[in-house]
């Protein structure tokens, strides 16, 4: 079965502690509601380095990436529906960039 990685862009950080609990109670569901599709729960990210063959560049504070999951699902459509649910997209918070992991 194939994998996908969904990118997590945009969120934002909880502005209270009841606020950040709910948040994470919305991720949780959805993560039990995907069961054994999740392959690797994946993390949240920091800031990042962009390396280029000559430099290596700040971000300025900034990470066009926050987070990640790895999922199987039987095709591409089937992995769009999972990140359909996904809470980052409540609110017009964030997005998620739905991508094939290619076997090698």
């Amino acid at each position: 079965m194939p994998k996908f990685v969904f990118v997590y862009h945009g969120g934002g950080k909880p502005e209270s502690p009841e606020e950040g609990q709910k948040v994470m109670a919305a991720w949780m569901s959805w993560m039990e509601g995907l069961g054994s599709a999740i392959v690797d729960g994946g993390a949240p990210v920091g800031l990042s380095k962009t390396v280029f063959s000559d430099r290596v560049e700040d971000n300025g504070g900034a990470n066009p990436t926050s987070g990640y999951t790895i999922v199987q699902a039987d095709d591409f459509d089937a992995a769009v529906k999972m990140a359909q649910g996904c809470p980052i997209l409540e609110g017009a918070q964030g997005t998620v960039e739905v991508a094939e992991c290619m076997e090698m």
